[in-house]
Protein backbone atom coordinates (compact mmCIF):
# COMPACT_ATOMS: atom_id res chain seq x y z
CA UNK A 1 0.00 0.00 0.00
CA UNK A 2 2.00 2.92 1.33
CA UNK A 3 5.04 1.81 3.22
CA UNK A 4 6.44 5.68 3.13
CA UNK A 5 4.19 8.41 4.59
CA UNK A 6 6.25 10.95 3.52
CA UNK A 7 9.52 12.09 3.02
CA UNK A 8 11.60 15.44 3.94
CA UNK A 9 14.77 15.22 3.00
CA UNK A 10 17.03 12.83 4.31
CA UNK A 11 14.44 11.65 6.26
CA UNK A 12 11.87 8.94 5.71
CA UNK A 13 8.44 8.48 8.12
CA UNK A 14 7.61 4.94 7.70
CA UNK A 15 3.63 4.44 7.91
CA UNK A 16 4.25 1.67 10.04
CA UNK A 17 6.15 3.57 12.58
CA UNK A 18 3.79 6.67 12.68
CA UNK A 19 0.83 4.10 13.13
CA UNK A 20 2.48 2.90 16.24
CA UNK A 21 2.92 6.06 17.50
CA UNK A 22 -0.71 6.73 17.44
CA UNK A 23 -1.12 3.89 18.94
CA UNK A 24 0.64 4.50 21.86
CA UNK A 25 -0.58 7.18 21.86
CA UNK A 26 -4.11 6.41 21.92
CA UNK A 27 -3.01 3.51 24.54
CA UNK A 28 -2.22 6.79 26.98
CA UNK A 29 -5.40 8.59 26.39
CA UNK A 30 -7.77 5.68 26.69
CA UNK A 31 -5.70 4.26 30.30
CA UNK A 32 -5.57 7.92 31.93
CA UNK A 33 -9.29 7.98 30.81
CA UNK A 34 -10.40 4.34 32.32
CA UNK A 35 -7.78 5.38 35.38
CA UNK A 36 -10.26 8.50 36.25
CA UNK A 37 -13.24 6.52 35.57
CA UNK A 38 -11.90 4.01 38.04
CA UNK A 39 -11.23 6.53 40.58
CA UNK A 40 -6.76 6.04 39.98
CA UNK A 41 -4.70 8.45 39.83
CA UNK A 42 -4.33 8.99 35.84
CA UNK A 43 -0.49 9.79 36.33
CA UNK A 44 0.62 6.35 37.86
CA UNK A 45 -1.33 5.13 35.34
CA UNK A 46 0.94 7.04 32.62
CA UNK A 47 3.96 5.93 33.98
CA UNK A 48 2.98 2.31 34.08
CA UNK A 49 2.16 2.75 30.40
CA UNK A 50 5.56 4.04 29.60
CA UNK A 51 7.54 1.16 30.52
CA UNK A 52 4.59 -1.41 29.42
CA UNK A 53 5.55 0.30 25.69
CA UNK A 54 9.00 0.03 25.92
CA UNK A 55 9.53 -3.34 27.02
CA UNK A 56 6.17 -4.33 24.75
CA UNK A 57 8.37 -3.20 21.45
CA UNK A 58 11.12 -5.26 23.28
CA UNK A 59 9.39 -7.86 23.68
CA UNK A 60 7.82 -8.27 20.31
CA UNK A 61 10.88 -7.81 18.21
CA UNK A 62 12.99 -10.14 19.97
CA UNK A 63 10.08 -12.54 18.92
CA UNK A 64 9.88 -11.68 15.71
CA UNK A 65 13.58 -11.67 15.05
CA UNK A 66 13.13 -15.41 16.54
CA UNK A 67 10.88 -16.80 14.54
CA UNK A 68 12.94 -15.36 11.23
CA UNK A 69 16.09 -15.89 13.32
CA UNK A 70 18.40 -17.51 10.25
CA UNK A 71 17.49 -14.23 8.17
CA UNK A 72 18.41 -11.99 10.75
CA UNK A 73 22.07 -13.98 11.41
CA UNK A 74 22.66 -12.86 8.08
CA UNK A 75 21.49 -9.43 8.65
CA UNK A 76 21.71 -8.17 11.76
CA UNK A 77 21.61 -4.44 11.59
CA UNK A 78 18.23 -5.22 10.37
CA UNK A 79 16.92 -6.03 14.13
CA UNK A 80 16.35 -2.84 15.18
CA UNK A 81 14.56 -1.65 12.36
CA UNK A 82 11.28 -1.80 13.83
CA UNK A 83 9.99 1.35 12.42
CA UNK A 84 9.80 -0.67 8.67
CA UNK A 85 7.64 -3.99 10.43
CA UNK A 86 8.32 -6.75 12.25
CA UNK A 87 6.53 -6.69 15.20
CA UNK A 88 4.94 -9.88 16.86
CA UNK A 89 2.10 -8.92 18.91
CA UNK A 90 2.00 -12.29 21.33
CA UNK A 91 6.03 -11.24 21.84
CA UNK A 92 4.82 -7.58 22.99
CA UNK A 93 1.79 -9.13 25.03
CA UNK A 94 4.37 -10.96 27.13
CA UNK A 95 7.00 -8.52 27.29
CA UNK A 96 4.96 -5.53 28.32
CA UNK A 97 2.38 -8.03 30.69
CA UNK A 98 5.93 -8.67 32.68
CA UNK A 99 6.88 -5.08 32.53
CA UNK A 100 2.98 -4.70 34.16
CA UNK A 101 3.54 -7.30 36.88
CA UNK A 102 7.10 -5.47 38.07
CA UNK A 103 5.84 -2.13 38.04
CA UNK A 104 2.38 -2.37 39.70
CA UNK A 105 4.22 -4.65 42.43
CA UNK A 106 6.84 -2.23 42.71
CA UNK A 107 4.81 0.77 43.35
CA UNK A 108 1.98 -1.11 45.69
CA UNK A 109 -0.81 -0.47 43.44
CA UNK A 110 -4.23 -2.96 43.36
CA UNK A 111 -2.77 -5.23 40.37
CA UNK A 112 -6.08 -6.70 38.84
CA UNK A 113 -7.58 -3.39 39.28
CA UNK A 114 -4.26 -1.88 37.60
CA UNK A 115 -4.62 -4.94 34.88
CA UNK A 116 -8.39 -3.85 34.05
CA UNK A 117 -7.83 -0.30 33.46
CA UNK A 118 -5.40 -1.13 30.58
CA UNK A 119 -7.07 -3.73 29.07
CA UNK A 120 -9.33 -1.24 26.91
CA UNK A 121 -6.37 0.01 25.59
CA UNK A 122 -4.90 -3.12 23.54
CA UNK A 123 -7.06 -3.94 21.21
CA UNK A 124 -7.49 -0.62 19.96
CA UNK A 125 -3.42 0.25 19.52
CA UNK A 126 -3.77 -3.51 18.08
CA UNK A 127 -6.34 -1.91 15.37
CA UNK A 128 -3.91 0.52 14.83
CA UNK A 129 -1.27 -1.48 14.36
CA UNK A 130 -2.37 -3.62 12.12
CA UNK A 131 -3.31 -0.73 9.80
CA UNK A 132 0.58 -0.28 10.17
CA UNK A 133 0.58 -3.32 9.08
CA UNK A 134 -1.62 -3.10 5.90
CA UNK A 135 0.64 -0.40 4.66
CA UNK A 136 3.63 -1.89 4.98
CA UNK A 137 2.93 -5.40 3.71
CA UNK A 138 4.01 -7.27 6.42
CA UNK A 139 1.71 -9.94 7.91
CA UNK A 140 0.06 -10.61 4.55
CA UNK A 141 -2.44 -13.09 3.80
CA UNK A 142 -2.62 -16.25 1.80
CA UNK A 143 -3.24 -15.53 -2.02
CA UNK A 144 -6.96 -15.81 -2.62
CA UNK A 145 -9.14 -14.95 -5.62
CA UNK A 146 -11.85 -12.99 -3.70
CA UNK A 147 -13.25 -9.69 -4.66
CA UNK A 148 -12.04 -7.92 -1.62
CA UNK A 149 -8.47 -8.98 -2.19
CA UNK A 150 -5.22 -6.52 -1.91
CA UNK A 151 -2.44 -6.32 -4.46
CA UNK A 152 0.76 -4.92 -3.38
CA UNK A 153 2.51 -3.07 -5.70
CA UNK A 154 4.53 -0.51 -3.92
CA UNK A 155 8.66 -1.83 -4.21
CA UNK A 156 9.08 -1.07 -0.65
CA UNK A 157 5.88 -3.41 0.48
CA UNK A 158 7.30 -6.24 2.84
CA UNK A 159 4.29 -8.09 0.78
CA UNK A 160 4.74 -9.98 -2.68
CA UNK A 161 4.47 -7.27 -5.43
CA UNK A 162 1.29 -7.88 -7.91
CA UNK A 163 -0.50 -10.81 -6.26
CA UNK A 164 -3.66 -10.78 -4.87
CA UNK A 165 -3.93 -11.45 -1.54
CA UNK A 166 -5.93 -11.83 1.40
CA UNK A 167 -6.26 -8.56 3.83
CA UNK A 168 -5.20 -10.32 6.29
CA UNK A 169 -4.22 -7.00 8.40
CA UNK A 170 -7.48 -5.44 7.82
CA UNK A 171 -9.30 -9.25 9.59
CA UNK A 172 -7.12 -8.59 12.55
CA UNK A 173 -7.63 -4.97 12.67
CA UNK A 174 -11.77 -5.11 12.26
CA UNK A 175 -11.62 -7.84 15.03
CA UNK A 176 -10.05 -5.85 17.16
CA UNK A 177 -12.26 -2.73 16.87
CA UNK A 178 -14.99 -4.77 17.48
CA UNK A 179 -13.52 -6.31 20.54
CA UNK A 180 -12.61 -2.90 21.91
CA UNK A 181 -16.29 -2.12 21.51
CA UNK A 182 -17.22 -5.27 23.56
CA UNK A 183 -14.56 -4.44 26.73
CA UNK A 184 -16.08 -0.89 26.50
CA UNK A 185 -19.67 -2.47 26.82
CA UNK A 186 -19.26 -4.70 29.92
CA UNK A 187 -16.52 -3.41 31.58
CA UNK A 188 -18.48 -2.02 34.08
CA UNK A 189 -20.81 -5.11 34.41
CA UNK A 190 -17.61 -7.07 35.24
CA UNK A 191 -18.12 -8.79 38.89
CA UNK A 192 -14.15 -9.29 39.94
CA UNK A 193 -10.59 -7.29 39.38
CA UNK A 194 -8.96 -9.35 36.18
CA UNK A 195 -11.93 -10.31 34.82
CA UNK A 196 -11.63 -7.90 31.73
CA UNK A 197 -8.21 -8.75 31.08
CA UNK A 198 -8.61 -12.86 30.92
CA UNK A 199 -11.87 -12.71 28.77
CA UNK A 200 -9.95 -10.35 26.72
CA UNK A 201 -7.07 -13.20 27.03
CA UNK A 202 -9.31 -15.48 25.69
CA UNK A 203 -10.99 -13.75 23.22
CA UNK A 204 -8.25 -12.76 21.32
CA UNK A 205 -6.61 -16.02 21.47
CA UNK A 206 -9.54 -17.57 19.82
CA UNK A 207 -9.71 -14.44 16.84
CA UNK A 208 -6.28 -14.77 16.35
CA UNK A 209 -5.75 -18.60 16.18
CA UNK A 210 -8.71 -18.49 13.28
CA UNK A 211 -7.34 -15.53 11.24
CA UNK A 212 -3.75 -17.32 11.47
CA UNK A 213 -5.08 -19.64 8.87
CA UNK A 214 -5.29 -16.57 6.38
CA UNK A 215 -2.04 -15.38 6.83
CA UNK A 216 0.72 -16.25 4.04
CA UNK A 217 3.64 -14.56 5.42
CA UNK A 218 6.65 -16.64 6.96
CA UNK A 219 5.46 -17.68 10.62
CA UNK A 220 8.05 -19.80 12.15
CA UNK A 221 7.67 -23.88 12.67
CA UNK A 222 4.72 -25.39 12.95
CA UNK A 223 4.40 -28.02 15.61
CA UNK A 224 0.92 -29.95 15.29
CA UNK A 225 -0.17 -27.86 12.28
CA UNK A 226 0.33 -25.15 14.10
CA UNK A 227 2.04 -21.77 13.67
CA UNK A 228 3.55 -20.19 16.94
CA UNK A 229 1.10 -17.44 17.08
CA UNK A 230 -1.31 -20.53 17.60
CA UNK A 231 0.33 -22.07 19.92
CA UNK A 232 1.01 -19.25 22.06
CA UNK A 233 -3.00 -18.27 21.59
CA UNK A 234 -4.01 -21.90 22.41
CA UNK A 235 -2.08 -21.65 25.14
CA UNK A 236 -3.21 -18.32 26.52
CA UNK A 237 -6.37 -19.14 26.38
CA UNK A 238 -6.15 -22.04 28.49
CA UNK A 239 -4.23 -20.43 31.22
CA UNK A 240 -6.96 -17.34 30.29
CA UNK A 241 -9.99 -20.35 31.34
CA UNK A 242 -8.70 -21.35 34.35
CA UNK A 243 -7.93 -17.82 35.76
CA UNK A 244 -11.02 -16.51 35.31
CA UNK A 245 -12.25 -19.59 37.06
CA UNK A 246 -9.73 -18.98 39.55
CA UNK A 247 -10.77 -15.17 40.22
CA UNK A 248 -14.37 -15.81 40.18
CA UNK A 249 -13.91 -18.26 42.97
CA UNK A 250 -11.96 -16.31 45.02
CA UNK A 251 -14.81 -13.56 44.63
CA UNK A 252 -17.44 -15.71 45.63
CA UNK A 253 -15.30 -17.00 48.51
CA UNK A 254 -14.74 -13.25 49.60
CA UNK A 255 -18.00 -12.55 49.04
CA UNK A 256 -19.51 -15.37 51.73
CA UNK A 257 -16.94 -14.59 54.24
CA UNK A 258 -17.64 -10.61 54.45
CA UNK A 259 -21.04 -11.21 54.01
Amino acid sequence: MHPVLFKLGPVVVHTYGAFMALAFLMAMVISKREARIYGEDPEKIADLIFYILVWGVIGARLFYVGVNLSWFVKHPVEIVKVWEGGLVFYGGFIGGLGAAVFCIRRRGMMFWRSIDILTPALPFGHFLGRLGCFNAGCCYGKTCELPWAVTFSDKLSLAPLNTPLHPSQLYEAGANLLLFGLIMGVRKKTRFSGQLFWGYVVAYGVIRSVLEFFRGDERGDFVLGLSPAQQVGVTLCVVGVVMLGVLSFKARRSEVTNG
